[in-house]
């Protein structure tokens, strides 16, 4: 899977799960290339969601909600993921 592809599907995904204000996803595993620990077809994403419906929720719940949404992505396609909520 590229990371256009894998994008869509996680904005999908989420769109679908959560009532967003704003979302937009980073493809940060330029940053990650040279690390020992990198996989090609592994990637680093940052998460930026602007949401009141995980705003009334605390931290963990949003987090394990997301992951949950992910769960196949994580599993097969992402290294490292960054989330950031407003």
């Amino acid at each position: 899977m590229n990371i256009n592809q894998l994008i869509s599907i996680i904005k999908n995904k989420i769109r679908k799960n959560i009532s967003l204000e704003y979302l937009n996803i980073e493809d940060k595993t330029f940053l990650h290339k040279n690390h020992k620990t990198h996989q090609d077809g592994k990637f680093h994403l940052k998460l930026s969601i602007k949401s009141l419906e995980l705003k009334k929720i605390n931290k963990i719940e949003r987090t394990k909600k997301i992951y949950s949404i992910l769960d196949e992505e994580l599993k097969n396609y992402i290294h490292s993921i960054q989330i950031l909520i407003n």
